[in-house]
């Protein structure tokens, strides 16, 4: 495996845990920044060549800023979501991206997690049957639901792009953004609750609610399914979690998922799934957009 050098900017809870990760894979950091990351960065010249890709990980509402820094100078950037705080500015990165041949991957690890493939892949197949015999997802609905008690982390941005962001990637990956429109958005600084609904393609009728709040009594991370019964296969109610608990409650975090998304990056900026690269962009900006939109 070919080794990289890579700058670390924002050395907090997740830049630490990005940081190991990819120090396992062979990479080498030439720099770690943190609070100084401004001031480094406009009295040194980083340049591509002297390292290979910078990794973000500072409060989302500098995500737009650093990444524009290092996309600018042609630098393969992998940021921790979400990608900007607006879509204006998502959109302006996912072009320079473009422009300047650079990888643009945002982390949004549980599009990794094994437990949500393997119920996307169920889930499709199910759609697929149940679309061969009613021609459409009439009354198919899904609903994604994560919550977690009051932290002090992440508080520069609302609920909606802090963790709402990585319900809609999730769903980004199974439904076009072209066919669906936002039905329901309530939203306040730490809870939102958002309906988006398939107007029209193959998958037209289907309905997805998502919850998302962080000021709550419990943890709970879920996609619960409902699908109608059909001539030719029965209903289908069921629900799973995307983490799992120990005894006394707490979340086991998934590794897999941070090291499949490391492993994939890794494969992008070597020249593997160059279509997929500006897939990943472009769904990190369509996140940004929905997770900002207005109440209605």
């Amino acid at each position: 495996m070919k080794k990289y050098n890579a700058i670390l900017v924002g050395n907090g809870t997740m830049g630490k845990r990005h940081r190991a990760r990819f120090e396992m894979c062979g990479v080498h950091f030439e720099e770690v920044l943190d609070t100084e990351a401004h001031e480094f960065l406009s009295q040194n010249n980083i340049c591509k060549g002297n390292i290979d890709f910078a990794v973000i990980a500072s409060p989302a509402s500098s995500h737009y800023e650093f990444a524009k820094y290092f996309l600018e100078r042609g630098i393969h950037t992998f940021v921790e979501k979400p990608l900007a705080t607006s879509v204006t500015h998502a959109k302006e990165l996912a072009t320079l991206a473009v422009k300047n041949n650079a990888i643009l991957f945002v982390a949004m690890s549980e599009c990794y997690n094994p437990i949500f493939l393997n119920f996307r892949r169920k889930f499709l197949r199910e759609l697929y049957t149940h679309i061969a015999s009613e021609n459409s997802c009439n009354g198919v609905h899904l609903e994604f639901r994560r919550e977690h008690g009051y932290t002090k982390r992440c508080r520069d941005v609302d609920v909606s792009l802090d963790l709402l962001v990585h319900d809609l990637a999730m769903f980004l990956t199974m439904f076009d953004y072209g066919s669906m429109q936002v039905v329901k958005c309530a939203r306040n600084n730490d809870r939102t609750e958002m309906q988006l609904q398939i107007v029209k393609g193959k998958f037209k009728g289907l309905a997805a609610d998502f919850i998302a709040d962080r000021n709550s009594a419990k943890d709970v991370r879920t996609i619960s399914v409902s699908i109608p019964k059909t001539v030719v296969s029965p209903a289908a109610e069921y629900s799973l979690s995307l983490v799992h608990y120990e005894p006394s409650g707490n979340v086991m975090h998934i590794p897999d998922s941070l090291d499949n998304e490391h492993s994939f990056f890794l494969k992008l900026i070597a020249g593997a799934c160059k279509d997929f690269a500006s897939r990943v962009a472009e769904n990190a900006t369509q996140v940004v957009d929905l997770a900002t939109r207005e109440n209605i």
